[in-house]
Protein backbone atom coordinates (compact mmCIF):
# COMPACT_ATOMS: atom_id res chain seq x y z
CA UNK A 1 0.00 0.00 0.00
CA UNK A 2 1.16 3.46 -0.65
CA UNK A 3 -1.57 6.17 0.58
CA UNK A 4 -0.67 7.58 3.91
CA UNK A 5 -4.18 8.36 4.58
CA UNK A 6 -5.93 5.93 7.14
CA UNK A 7 -8.30 3.65 6.08
CA UNK A 8 -10.07 3.88 9.33
CA UNK A 9 -9.73 7.51 10.58
CA UNK A 10 -9.23 7.28 14.79
CA UNK A 11 -12.87 9.24 14.81
CA UNK A 12 -14.61 6.81 13.03
CA UNK A 13 -12.93 3.93 15.19
CA UNK A 14 -14.25 6.26 18.77
CA UNK A 15 -17.45 6.62 17.35
CA UNK A 16 -17.47 3.04 17.01
CA UNK A 17 -15.75 1.65 20.50
CA UNK A 18 -18.90 4.30 21.83
CA UNK A 19 -21.46 1.97 19.48
CA UNK A 20 -20.39 -1.19 21.07
CA UNK A 21 -19.74 0.32 24.54
CA UNK A 22 -16.45 -0.69 24.23
CA UNK A 23 -15.63 2.92 25.45
CA UNK A 24 -17.19 3.78 28.76
CA UNK A 25 -17.15 7.05 30.72
CA UNK A 26 -18.14 7.00 33.96
CA UNK A 27 -16.59 6.16 37.40
CA UNK A 28 -14.40 2.83 37.18
CA UNK A 29 -12.73 0.58 39.75
CA UNK A 30 -9.71 -1.02 37.06
CA UNK A 31 -8.08 -4.25 38.05
CA UNK A 32 -5.17 -2.20 39.05
CA UNK A 33 -7.36 -1.43 41.83
CA UNK A 34 -6.98 2.15 40.67
CA UNK A 35 -10.18 4.23 40.14
CA UNK A 36 -10.81 6.01 36.29
CA UNK A 37 -12.83 7.81 34.35
CA UNK A 38 -12.92 6.09 31.66
CA UNK A 39 -13.05 2.04 31.07
CA UNK A 40 -12.77 0.37 27.44
CA UNK A 41 -13.23 -3.52 26.87
CA UNK A 42 -12.41 -3.89 23.44
CA UNK A 43 -14.11 -7.51 23.19
CA UNK A 44 -17.05 -5.77 22.68
CA UNK A 45 -15.63 -3.92 19.80
CA UNK A 46 -13.90 -7.20 19.05
CA UNK A 47 -16.83 -9.64 18.79
CA UNK A 48 -17.62 -7.78 15.25
CA UNK A 49 -15.49 -9.28 12.64
CA UNK A 50 -17.45 -6.95 10.30
CA UNK A 51 -15.17 -3.67 12.60
CA UNK A 52 -12.40 -6.13 13.59
CA UNK A 53 -11.06 -6.28 10.04
CA UNK A 54 -11.31 -2.89 8.94
CA UNK A 55 -9.35 -1.75 12.01
CA UNK A 56 -7.06 -4.71 11.98
CA UNK A 57 -6.20 -3.84 8.37
CA UNK A 58 -5.55 0.23 9.45
CA UNK A 59 -2.85 -1.55 12.10
CA UNK A 60 -1.43 -3.68 9.12
CA UNK A 61 -1.65 -1.09 6.65
CA UNK A 62 0.46 1.21 9.53
CA UNK A 63 2.99 -1.23 10.16
CA UNK A 64 3.50 -1.74 6.39
CA UNK A 65 3.86 1.57 5.75
CA UNK A 66 6.94 1.30 8.38
CA UNK A 67 8.61 -0.92 6.47
CA UNK A 68 7.65 -3.09 9.21
CA UNK A 69 7.40 -7.16 7.94
CA UNK A 70 7.32 -9.54 10.87
CA UNK A 71 7.17 -13.04 10.39
CA UNK A 72 5.00 -13.92 13.42
CA UNK A 73 2.62 -11.74 15.56
CA UNK A 74 2.16 -13.06 19.19
CA UNK A 75 -0.76 -11.44 21.50
CA UNK A 76 -1.37 -11.66 25.18
CA UNK A 77 -4.02 -13.81 26.14
CA UNK A 78 -7.02 -12.60 26.27
CA UNK A 79 -7.55 -9.30 25.22
CA UNK A 80 -4.28 -9.83 22.48
CA UNK A 81 -5.97 -13.23 21.12
CA UNK A 82 -8.64 -12.16 18.77
CA UNK A 83 -6.61 -9.07 17.43
CA UNK A 84 -3.76 -10.52 16.88
CA UNK A 85 -5.47 -13.37 14.51
CA UNK A 86 -7.09 -10.71 12.64
CA UNK A 87 -3.51 -9.20 12.59
CA UNK A 88 -1.81 -11.60 11.25
CA UNK A 89 -4.25 -13.16 8.72
CA UNK A 90 -4.05 -9.41 7.55
CA UNK A 91 -0.48 -9.66 7.78
CA UNK A 92 -0.28 -12.89 5.89
CA UNK A 93 1.82 -14.84 8.39
CA UNK A 94 1.23 -16.92 11.63
CA UNK A 95 -0.38 -15.33 14.62
CA UNK A 96 0.21 -17.04 17.98
CA UNK A 97 -0.32 -15.87 21.82
CA UNK A 98 1.27 -15.94 25.16
CA UNK A 99 -0.98 -16.76 28.27
CA UNK A 100 -0.04 -16.84 32.12
CA UNK A 101 1.17 -19.94 33.85
CA UNK A 102 -0.02 -20.89 36.98
CA UNK A 103 2.43 -19.14 39.07
CA UNK A 104 1.23 -15.84 36.77
CA UNK A 105 4.43 -15.94 34.60
CA UNK A 106 3.31 -15.01 30.73
CA UNK A 107 4.57 -17.52 28.68
CA UNK A 108 4.24 -19.76 25.48
CA UNK A 109 1.96 -22.81 26.15
CA UNK A 110 0.18 -25.39 23.82
CA UNK A 111 3.10 -26.22 21.59
CA UNK A 112 3.79 -22.38 20.39
CA UNK A 113 7.19 -21.87 19.78
CA UNK A 114 9.37 -18.53 18.22
CA UNK A 115 12.82 -19.48 16.61
CA UNK A 116 15.87 -17.09 17.42
CA UNK A 117 15.77 -14.42 14.81
CA UNK A 118 12.09 -14.42 13.93
CA UNK A 119 10.81 -10.65 13.50
CA UNK A 120 7.85 -10.49 15.86
CA UNK A 121 4.95 -7.64 16.13
CA UNK A 122 2.83 -7.87 19.55
CA UNK A 123 -0.50 -7.10 19.32
CA UNK A 124 -3.03 -6.12 21.83
CA UNK A 125 -6.24 -4.91 21.85
CA UNK A 126 -5.62 -1.84 24.50
CA UNK A 127 -2.01 -1.11 26.02
CA UNK A 128 -2.86 -0.07 29.99
CA UNK A 129 0.32 0.91 31.12
CA UNK A 130 2.63 -1.18 28.48
CA UNK A 131 2.74 -3.84 31.56
CA UNK A 132 2.10 -6.91 29.36
CA UNK A 133 3.48 -5.70 26.02
CA UNK A 134 7.17 -5.40 28.07
CA UNK A 135 6.10 -8.89 29.92
CA UNK A 136 5.80 -10.51 26.69
CA UNK A 137 8.23 -8.84 24.51
CA UNK A 138 10.93 -10.49 27.67
CA UNK A 139 9.39 -13.77 26.39
CA UNK A 140 9.80 -13.36 23.30
CA UNK A 141 13.63 -11.61 23.46
CA UNK A 142 14.72 -14.66 25.55
CA UNK A 143 13.78 -17.10 22.87
CA UNK A 144 16.10 -15.12 20.59
CA UNK A 145 13.22 -13.27 18.69
CA UNK A 146 13.14 -9.33 18.04
CA UNK A 147 10.24 -7.55 18.59
CA UNK A 148 9.70 -4.70 15.82
CA UNK A 149 6.50 -2.70 17.37
CA UNK A 150 3.78 -3.45 19.05
CA UNK A 151 -0.14 -2.74 17.85
CA UNK A 152 -2.92 -2.32 19.51
CA UNK A 153 -6.75 -0.23 18.99
CA UNK A 154 -6.25 1.61 21.47
CA UNK A 155 -3.22 3.21 23.61
CA UNK A 156 -4.70 4.10 26.80
CA UNK A 157 -1.08 6.23 27.64
CA UNK A 158 -1.20 8.40 24.66
CA UNK A 159 2.72 7.42 23.76
CA UNK A 160 3.90 7.35 27.27
CA UNK A 161 3.97 3.62 27.63
CA UNK A 162 7.87 3.77 27.66
CA UNK A 163 8.45 1.29 25.12
CA UNK A 164 12.39 0.29 23.84
CA UNK A 165 10.25 -0.37 20.56
CA UNK A 166 7.64 1.48 17.93
CA UNK A 167 4.22 1.60 19.22
CA UNK A 168 1.42 1.64 16.64
CA UNK A 169 -1.98 2.57 17.90
CA UNK A 170 -5.37 3.48 16.23
CA UNK A 171 -6.82 5.62 18.92
CA UNK A 172 -4.86 7.48 22.19
CA UNK A 173 -7.61 7.37 25.18
CA UNK A 174 -6.53 9.95 27.50
CA UNK A 175 -8.10 8.55 31.27
CA UNK A 176 -7.53 9.98 34.71
CA UNK A 177 -6.84 7.53 37.25
CA UNK A 178 -7.10 7.86 40.64
CA UNK A 179 -5.80 6.22 44.18
CA UNK A 180 -9.17 5.06 46.20
CA UNK A 181 -8.68 7.13 48.88
CA UNK A 182 -8.10 10.30 46.85
CA UNK A 183 -10.38 10.36 44.17
CA UNK A 184 -12.40 13.42 42.97
CA UNK A 185 -14.79 11.28 41.59
CA UNK A 186 -15.55 9.55 45.30
CA UNK A 187 -15.69 12.82 46.83
CA UNK A 188 -18.42 13.52 44.20
CA UNK A 189 -20.56 10.93 45.56
CA UNK A 190 -20.41 9.25 41.78
CA UNK A 191 -20.97 5.48 42.75
CA UNK A 192 -18.24 3.04 41.18
CA UNK A 193 -18.67 0.34 39.02
CA UNK A 194 -16.24 -2.43 38.68
CA UNK A 195 -16.86 -3.75 34.88
CA UNK A 196 -13.99 -5.75 33.91
CA UNK A 197 -13.15 -9.23 33.52
CA UNK A 198 -11.36 -10.48 36.78
CA UNK A 199 -13.38 -11.60 39.88
CA UNK A 200 -13.63 -9.24 43.01
CA UNK A 201 -11.43 -11.02 44.87
CA UNK A 202 -8.37 -9.67 42.97
CA UNK A 203 -8.73 -6.80 44.93
CA UNK A 204 -8.92 -8.66 48.61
Amino acid sequence: MTSTQPTLPSEILEQQLLQEDALLRGHFRLSSGLHSDTYVQCARFLRRPDLAAPAAAELARQIQQAGLQPDVVVGPAMGGVVIGYELARQLGVPGIFTERDDSGQMTLRRGFTVEPGQKIVIAEDVVTTGKSTKEVARVLEELGAKVLAVASLIDRTSGKADLSFPNFALLPVSAATYAPDDCPLCRAGIPVVKPGSRPEKAFS
